[in-house]
C-alpha cells in the first residue's frame, strides 16, 4: 500500500501527480464473479442497444420525435457501458490500478457526462409524453423531428459545458499527499476530496452537478406527470385513460430503473454509515444496470418496437 501514496508531501508547491490509484473493492470476497457478471452486462447493454439503435435506423415508422429521443437514449446508454465497464474490468480483474492523471481526467469526464446525459435524456422523454397527453392536437406542431434534433443538440452541449468545467477544476488542484482514489473510477467527489488546496470550488459544482443532472430533471418529470395524471382524468373512457397512460409506462420503468438506485444510495449515504465496499458495489451498479435494463424494456414494453421487429423479420425472409 506504501506505493499507492507514492506523492509525498510538500506543502506550498502545487503538486500534479503523475497518476492515482483505483482502490475500490479492496478485500471483497468473491470479487472476480462480481466482474464476470459486469462482463456479461456489459456485452447484453452493448448487444441490446445496438439492436434498438438497428431497429429505429432500419423502420421508417419509427422515425418520429419519440423514437429520435429513444435512438438517443439507446446511443447514451452504449457509451455508458462503455466508458464504465471495460476499465473497471481492467483496473481489478487484471489489478491494473494504477491510472495517468490525464486519462484519470478522461474517464471523469466520460462517465460523469454519459450519467449526465442519460439523466437529460429522460426528461426529454418525459416532455414528449407531457405535449402528447396533455396537448395531443397541438402534438404535431410542438414536436418536430428537427425540433427533437434542436433539443437533443442542445442537451449535449448543455451536458459537456457543464462536465469539461467540472473536469478542468481538477486542473487548479495540488495533489500533495494521497493519490488513492477511493472508488471504481476517477470519480469527482473522491478525486477533489484528495487535495491539499482551496476545494471550495470543486464543491460548488459538485452541488450544482447533483442539482442540475439528478435533482432539477427528476422534479421537472414528476410535475409533467402529475400534469398527465389529470389530463388523464379528464378522458371519460376508462379505456382511453389506460390507453394513453400505456404510451407512460415504458418512460416511467426507465425513471425508476434510473433514478431511484442513485437516489436511495444518495440518502443512505446522507443518513447512515455505509460501508466503502457497499457503496462502491451499489453506486457501479446503479451506473451498469440502467444501460443493461433500457432496450429490455424498450423491446418488451414498446408495441411500436415489437411491430417493427415483427415487419423487419418477414421482409429478410421474404
Amino acid at each position: 500500500m506504501n506505493s499507492f501514496n507514492a506523492t509525498a508531501p510538500v506543502y506550498g508547491l502545487f503538486v500534479k501527480p503523475q497518476g492515482f490509484y483505483i482502490n475500490g473493492f479492496v478485500n471483497m470476497p468473491y470479487i472476480r464473479y462480481y466482474f464476470i457478471f459486469l462482463s456479461l452486462v456489459y456485452v447484453i447493454s452493448v448487444l441490446g442497444n445496438s439492436f434498438i439503435i438497428f431497429i429505429i435506423s432500419m423502420e421508417r415508422s419509427l422515425h418520429i420525435p419519440k423514437y429520435v429521443a429513444l435512438f438517443n437514449l439507446a446511443v447514451v446508454d452504449t457509451c455508458t457501458s462503455t466508458a464504465v465497464i471495460p476499465k473497471m474490468i481492467e483496473i481489478f480483474l487484471f489489478d491494473s490500478r494504477f491510472i495517468t492523471y490525464e486519462a484519470c481526467l478522461a474517464n471523469m469526464f466520460f462517465v460523469h457526462f454519459c450519467t449526465t446525459m442519460q439523466s437529460l435524456t429522460l426528461v426529454i422523454l418525459a416532455y414528449d409524453r407531457f405535449v402528447a397527453i396533455c396537448f395531443p392536437l397541438n402534438y404535431h406542431i410542438n414536436i418536430t423531428n428537427n425540433r427533437m434534433i434542436v433539443i437533443i443538440t442542445t442537451v449535449w452541449s448543455v451536458a459537456v459545458t457543464i462536465i469539461l468545467i467540472t473536469v478542468v477544476l481538477i486542473t487548479r488542484l495540488s495533489f500533495c499527499k494521497s493519490t488513492v482514489i477511493e472508488s471504481y473510477f476517477c470519480d469527482h467527489g473522491p478525486v477533489y476530496n484528495l487535495a491539499c488546496n482551496d476545494k471550495y470550488p470543486n464543491l460548488v459544482m459538485a452541488f450544482f452537478n447533483i442539482t442540475t443532472v439528478l435533482l432539477v430533471p427528476l422534479v421537472l418529470i414528476i410535475l409533467s406527470y402529475i400534469c398527465i395524471l389529470f389530463a388523464l382524468l379528464k378522458i371519460a373512457s376508462l379505456e382511453g385513460r389506460w390507453k394513453a397512460f400505456n404510451t407512460c409506462t415504458s418512460h416511467l420503468m426507465l425513471v425508476a430503473v434510473f433514478y431511484l438506485p442513485i437516489l436511495g444510495i444518495y440518502f443512505a449515504t446522507i443518513t447512515s454509515t455505509i460501508n466503502p465496499n457497499i457503496r462502491i458495489l451499489s453506486t457501479s451498479l446503479s451506473r451498469s444496470i440502467p444501460s443493461l435494463m433500457n432496450p429490455i424494456i424498450h423491446a418488451f414494453k414498446t408495441e411500436e418496437i415489437k411491430e417493427s421487429c415483427k415487419k423487419i423479420f418477414k421482409r429478410n425472409r421474404i
